[in-house]
């Protein structure tokens, strides 16, 4: 193949700069000590254009569709293809598929994607896919990094391009580099529109989850009614009142809350109840699911990742474990990536959006000083639901603190994790 161009994709640059601050302490590598590296991520939204000059085997590859993201919302299914390990054993690894979700989409016409698909070193470059009903793929982003880093945790999400943001400033170079217009786009592909117009993903049926600002520290917080927020008690931090961020039509609405009820450190349950000081209109609450199974589709709904750079984040996977101690359900576990920022998220199933259960936190291995974002632990909805209940009728505080008086059976349960992560 032949280098014809580098272009730099400018909304990309534009809505990274953005999000991935340098205070965040963010690394799109594997070397932390790689400081070459780490100048590097000033590149990512560079990318080079390649000219095939030769048949493969006689024939020239069909162009691939591609489609605009434009019109993609969160939570829609992608499969990510690449070569993992670059030229090592091309034969075993050459476009390898991993299936995941758009976790997030920041920028102008989303140039930059957050997918939870899978992907390792050397898929830098391939291509992330929506398949449609008819089973055709279209191309909708190109892998910047398979790895992201935040204060040295992995995040568990994979960096993404938006193809339509590419290829509009592929266009913008060709009108400057005469070399270019005699290979770009074959007769019969779609063309590209120079604008479009900017669309707002939405999570549709999923209850609404809030980001919660206490002091320094922060986190998530999801919308029982109007004006309950159900969240953590680590996210509150101690705190009479917080700061409520709820994410509508590109923009944070502000609402200060005051914390009613925070469970003891010594309680198992890591909860508490915060009471919004005005109301608001878009509220999506949940409907409380009654049926937990080891193995059902799910999503986190959080601001884990970019945190509050943008709105909530979703991230896919299963039930691996739902426990229980004399038939009551005291922790659920779940395969999806969980990140700092997104305890008191939300676990709702994939298809209802019943509310499962809220995100007390993720794991870390303290002797190997490892996160693993894709094990979690998750307080099901069964241990305050009635409770919330009680609380609508009797309008008394006191109704909460049976969370503080657990049994010692689930306290152990829950000791388990005493080197867990504090997200």
């Amino acid at each position: 193949a032949q280098l014809i161009a580098l272009v730099n994709c400018l909304e990309f640059e534009e809505a990274f700069q953005t999000i991935f601050q340098e205070a965040d302490q963010w690394r799109f590598h594997c070397d932390e000590e790689d400081r070459e590296l780490m100048r590097d991520a000033r590149f990512l939204s560079w990318f080079a254009v390649l000219k095939i000059s030769e048949k493969v085997d006689g024939l020239r590859p069909a162009p691939v569709p591609w489609r605009s993201c434009s019109s993609l919302q969160k939570g829609h299914p992608v499969i990510a293809c690449g070569s993992p390990f670059g030229s090592l054993c091309p034969d075993l690894f050459i476009n390898t598929l991993s299936r995941g979700i758009i976790s997030n989409l920041a920028g102008e016409d989303s140039a930059v994607i957050l997918t939870d698909a899978r992907c390792l070193p050397g898929t830098e470059g391939g291509g992330v896919f929506v398949v449609k009903s008819t089973g055709q793929a279209h191309l909708i982003g190109v892998i910047v990094s398979p790895f992201c880093w935040k204060a040295n945790e992995w995040i568990g999400l994979t960096l993404v391009c938006s193809v339509q943001s590419l290829f509009r400033n592929v266009l913008r170079c060709a009108s400057l580099q005469g070399v270019l217009r005699d290979v770009w786009l074959n007769p019969g592909q779609p063309r590209l529109s120079l604008s479009t117009t900017a669309h707002e993903p939405g999570i549709g049926k999923y209850p609404t989850v809030c980001l919660v600002e206490s002091g320094s520290v922060w986190g998530s917080g999801v919308a029982v009614t109007p004006q309950l927020v159900v969240t953590c008690r680590h996210v509150v931090n101690g705190k009479s009142t917080v700061v409520l961020k709820f994410h509508h039509k590109q923009r944070f609405l502000h609402i200060t809350g005051d914390v009613l009820f925070a469970t003891k450190p010594s309680s198992p349950y890591d909860l508490a109840v915060v009471q919004m000081r005005d109301s608001i209109t878009h509220v999506v609450t949940p409907r409380m699911a009654d049926t937990f199974n080891q193995g059902d589709s799910v999503f986190v709904v959080g601001y884990g990742g970019m945190g509050r750079r943008c709105g909530p984040s979703l991230t896919s996977g299963v039930i691996s474990k739902a426990i229980r101690l004399k038939e009551q359900l005291v922790m659920l576990q779940s395969t999806c990536a969980v990140q700092a920022g997104a305890s008191g998220g939300a676990v709702v199933q994939r298809d209802s959006g019943e509310l499962l259960g809220i995100v007390s936190s993720n794991t870390r291995d303290l002797a190997v000083k490892v996160t693993y974002p894709h094990l979690n632990f998750i307080i099901p909805v069964t241990v305050f639901q009635r409770l919330l209940q009680q609380f609508h009728l009797k309008k008394n505080i006191s109704v909460f603190q049976v969370l503080n008086a657990t049994e010692v059976d689930v306290k152990k349960i829950w000791r388990l994790q005493e080197g867990k992560s504090k997200l």
